[in-house]
């Protein structure tokens, strides 16, 4: 197959991390995976991924950024393995691509930084290669590769279920400021699902979003989401990683309207009343020496898209 761009053409493609407001957990079902009730916001903080033409067969990653080298540079990288997929789906054998990728979602931190790079090489590589796919059809494509590549592409905020991947929208008035402190270290999701079974093993005693947070974003009330932000795994997390209690209290005493870790963690997200009480509690937070970084961002904002 010839290349319908030129050899020296890209395709740029950015993609955005994802806080969980609600994440309720059922028991690990018995294909492994845990039946989900959860509400996800895509929030301004991206990665981006240059996807250019290769020969034939040939796919390929190069990584760079913020801790780029906890990020695996080979075929294991879920960005090839989403290439390669609709490579293989759409079958076009005649295809190959070379993939440069721009970190600053946390590695292993709970705000689907894998799955946003799968969306974005899903995108780039349908253009790259001049493929006839729908929105739907890349959709469909992400579910077989993780539970939140699907949210990834559509971003916004969305409710999603079964194991995170069936989506529907939300509707969220107004925008929400967030502050994240981000760990040193990481969290392995299956360790802490794992942990959350031998805590719960019956699951979470309500496997639904609270009404509540639904009618705080319908009115844009950033005071009630506060108050109404859930997540089933943050005992898991905390419990592996104590730390992790002591910047949720460090965050709320210094004045966050609502806390909690980001999906299976470590990274914690803070929703403020406005940009200013983010500024103040960045700085609080990082006066306290809490967290590898603190990063200011608002949501929601779109999923994966092009912008060259």
């Amino acid at each position: 197959m010839a290349s319908p761009l030129a050899e020296a053409e890209v395709v740029r493609v950015r993609a955005s991390g994802k806080i969980n407001l609600a994440l309720r957990s059922g028991p690990r079902r018995p294909d492994g995976y845990h039946r989900l009730a959860t509400v996800f916001q895509a929030v301004s903080v991206f990665d981006e991924l240059d996807a250019r033409w290769a020969d034939a067969g040939e796919f390929s990653i190069t990584v760079e950024g913020e801790q780029a080298e906890l990020v695996p540079a080979d075929d294991s990288n879920l960005a090839v393995k989403a290439a390669r997929l609709l490579a293989r789906e759409y079958g076009a054998g005649g295809v190959g691509c070379a993939l440069e990728l721009r970190k600053t979602i946390p590695v292993t931190g709970g705000m689907a930084g894998g799955s946003a790079d799968a969306a974005a090489a899903l995108l780039a590589c349908s253009v790259l290669w001049d493929l006839d796919t729908s929105p739907d059809d890349l959709l469909e494509l992400g579910a077989k590769l993780g539970a939140d590549v699907p949210f990834c592409l559509a971003g916004g905020t969305a409710m999603g279920t079964g194991r995170g991947d069936r989506l529907a929208p939300v509707l969220s008035r107004g925008s929400y400021q967030w502050v994240l402190a981000m760990d040193d270290g990481e969290l392995s999701t299956p360790e802490v699902f794992r942990r959350f079974d031998e805590l719960h093993p019956t699951g979470s005693a309500a496997l639904e979003v609270p009404p509540s947070l639904l009618n705080a974003l319908i009115s844009g009330d950033p005071v009630a989401l506060g108050q109404s932000l859930v997540n089933d795994l943050e005992p898991a997390a905390v419990s592996l990683r104590p730390q992790l209690g002591r910047v949720l209290r460090a965050g709320r005493e210094l004045g966050a309207l609502g806390a909690l870790v980001s999906g299976s963690g470590p990274t914690v997200a803070f929703l403020v009343a406005d940009e200013r009480a983010a500024i103040d509690l960045s700085v609080g937070l990082a006066s306290e020496g809490l967290g590898r970084a603190i990063r200011r961002v608002h949501g929601p904002v779109p999923g994966a898209r092009l912008i060259s």
